[in-house]
Order: structure tokens, then C-alpha cells, then sequence
């Protein structure tokens, strides 16, 4: 039984690193077909020998396997679906705009993260949970965690901060990335942490605009609405502008994260994003001048958005997630319905919640439920 599992996992090794020649070292089909012909023709000798000693026993490590297999697949399957039904149900910026007291909507101190799967736009959880409870917080974070194919990414490239509309109406988008090998941060620390990554976006997005109405920077609007289809690499040093624009998918990034990430392509490998358009390019390293800038208009614009956000602050951070129930839509096959269904919501029921692993306190955490219609 051990040499049947043993014999199996070479065989498999075999080929996959036939893929791995082709797809990652870019090699010739030819240098791969003759590697699988070599190794995987001993192998599936090998193989065929181990398989007397299948109803010896051998079918129960087989039967396991094939177990944990389904239930992987249908884990994965029911995410990507749910992910699909975020991406089409998700609702335009104008709708989040013309919320305000005409509508009975009333903005509450404190701020509020609003945990996304997305990368832009609006999720449909908080239009659920507006249309519940009509009112929301005066400071608003998009945050959305994603976990990228590199071991570690740098503190100083963690954060990836825009607006989300006008800066008047106080909301923001907050992507954070982690490495496969990092740990994520305590909640204390990662409250601390976004809101001193928004105080340093706000500072360079005052900043770029102030020096984009003297004519300094050539390339970056002058509105705040423009900077509202942008994100930004916050980190410690200083500040490096990613151009973009919101289409109807997600959002549209250059091909670079930041110099010195040479192990992550492009922005899509981490956020996946749609394909990149051809920008330049700036980094800035901040000389703020509190004198000067507090006479001028934006110095004074400025300085009431950061003392909104540390308001805010001290009132409260609360924490927005969704409590999905997952249900397969009207016509469709038996089998779908007993693994969405069921075995599905089985398993999202007995596994780890999205408030666990982002480690957030009870006493701060809103659910919104949500029924996923795929």
C-alpha cells in the first residue's frame, strides 16, 4: 500500500514538472515530452506493479484522497462563484454619492471597514447593509486582503490607498497585501497602522494637487475626482503613485508595483486586475511645509480631512464583513444544489470565519447577511 502511494506521488511529480518546463523555464515541448517519456515510463512501471496490492488495502489512502479532493474543489468552486456574483452585483459610485439626508441616510461618527473580495467599486454587502440600517460611518475604507505569490512583501509596499469619490465625502479604498509567509498583524496594530497610511495619503494627495495648480507635475490631474480612480503604495519613505482608471471591471494598473518587487510582475498578479496601460511612472518623497500650506486653501483642506480622520478615530472603528449563505439558483442540476446547497454551506458553517482569520474583536464586528443566488 505504501509503495502504491509512494509510486503515485512520483508519477504525479513527473508530470507536473513537464508543465513546470514548459510553462516556467520556457523550454521546448520536445525537451518535456522527452523528460515525461523517460521518468514517467519507469514510474508507470513501477506503478502497474504496486496496483496487485489494491484491494490488499490500497483503495483506502485512494479513497481519502479522492475525498479531500472533492471537498477542495468545492470550496473553490463555490468561491469563485461567489467572487463572479460580487463583480456583477456591485453598484456604481453615483448611488453612493446621492446617499445623504434626503434619502433618511445619516453619517455617524467613527469609521468604518468595509472587508471586500473587490478591487473596485462597491460591493453589494453594504448596500444590504445601508438599505437595513440607513446610516453609515463619516469615514469610510474599502479594505480588501489579498494574499500574493511572493513569500514576504515589504511594510512599505503593503498598503495600496485611493479615494472613493470626492474628498469631501470622506471614503477610501484600502488594498493590503500579504505574502504567503507573512504574518498578519494584531487588530490593534492594523487600525493604527491603515489609519496612519490614510493620514499619509491624504498629505500626498493634497500635496500632488497643490503642485499639480502650480504646473509642477505634468501628468497627474487636478481633480479629486481623478484621484479617486487611482491608488497609491503608502509606505514609511515615502510615496509611489500606481495610474489607473476604473472601468466597468476592475480597476486598470500599470505593469509596476514599485522598484525593488522584482518577484511580482505586474499589479494583476496581486490584485488581478485587468490587463495595465502604459504610464509613467513618479515617486515622491514628501517636504511637507505646515506654515505655507495652512495659508493656502488646500493646506486648510487638508488639515479638516486629517482631523476628520482622527476624529474618527476616537470614536470607534468598526469592522463591516459579510455572512454569506450560499443557495444554486433556480434550474440547476441536482448535483449542484446538493453541493452549494449543503455540503457548501457544510463546510462554511464548521471552518474558520473571515472574523477569526482577520483576527477582528466581537465587540467591533458588523455582519451583514447576504444570500448568494449562482
Amino acid at each position: 500500500m505504501v509503495r502504491l502511494i509512494v509510486m503515485t506521488v512520483m508519477l504525479v511529480t513527473t508530470c507536473l514538472t513537464s508543465l513546470v518546463i514548459v510553462v516556467c523555464w520556457h523550454k521546448p515541448p520536445i525537451v518535456a515530452l522527452c523528460f515525461l517519456l523517460f521518468f514517467g515510463s519507469i514510474e508507470l512501471l513501477y506503478f502497474s506493479a504496486s496496483l496487485t496490492k489494491f484491494c490488499e488495502g490500497a483503495w483506502l489512502p485512494i479513497l481519502l484522497a479522492l475525498f479531500l479532493m472533492i471537498i477542495m474543489f468545492l470550496w473553490h468552486y463555490a468561491t469563485i462563484r461567489k467572487y463572479e456574483y460580487d463583480l456583477h452585483n456591485k453598484v456604481s459610485l453615483d448611488w453612493l454619492l446621492a446617499l445623504g439626508p434626503s434619502l433618511g441616510i445619516a453619517r455617524v461618527p467613527g469609521i468604518g471597514l468595509v472587508f471586500t473580495d473587490l478591487t473596485a467599486g462597491i460591493p453589494a454587502n453594504f448596500s444590504r447593509f445601508v438599505t437595513n440600517l440607513p446610516a453609515y460611518h463619516r469615514i469610510l475604507v474599502f479594505v480588501c486582503v489579498k494574499s500574493v505569490p511572493v513569500p514576504h512583501v515589504p511594510a512599505a509596499e503593503r498598503y495600496l490607498v485611493g479615494r472613493v469619490g470626492p474628498s469631501a465625502h470622506r471614503s477610501y479604498r484600502c488594498i493590503v497585501r500579504y505574502g504567503y509567509r507573512d504574518v498578519h498583524q494584531d487588530v490593534d496594530s492594523f487600525e493604527s497602522e491603515l489609519v496612519a497610511r490614510l493620514a499619509d495619503f491624504i498629505q500626498y494627495d493634497w500635496y500632488r494637487s497643490r503642485r499639480s495648480s502650480m504646473s509642477v507635475e505634468d501628468d497627474v490631474s487636478n481633480s479629486n475626482e481623478s484621484s479617486s480612480h487611482r491608488l497609491t503604495v503608502i509606505g514609511t519613505t515615502g510615496f509611489s503613485i500606481q495610474p489607473g482608471y476604473e472601468s466597468g471591471g476592475e480597476s486598470v494598473q500599470q505593469a509596476s508595483v514599485s522598484v525593488g518587487f522584482p518577484t511580482v510582475q505586474s499589479v494583476s498578479d496581486v490584485i488581478e486586475m485587468e490587463p495595465t496601460v502604459s504610464e509613467r511612472r513618479v515617486r515622491f518623497a514628501i517636504d511637507y511645509e505646515p506654515e505655507s500650506d495652512a495659508r493656502s486653501e488646500v493646506g486648510v483642506q487638508m488639515q479638516e480631512e486629517l482631523e476628520d480622520l482622527y476624529a474618527a478615530q476616537e470614536a470607534g472603528i468598526a469592522f463591516i464583513l459579510g455572512h454569506s449563505h450560499v443557495r444554486a439558483k433556480q434550474g440547476s442540476s441536482v448535483l449542484k444544489k446538493l453541493a452549494l446547497n449543503y455540503g457548501y454551506n457544510f463546510l462554511r458553517r464548521n471552518c474558520r470565519g473571515p472574523d477569526v482569520a482577520l483576527k477582528v474583536p466581537p465587540v467591533s464586528l458588523l455582519e451583514v447577511g447576504m444570500v448568494y443566488i449562482v
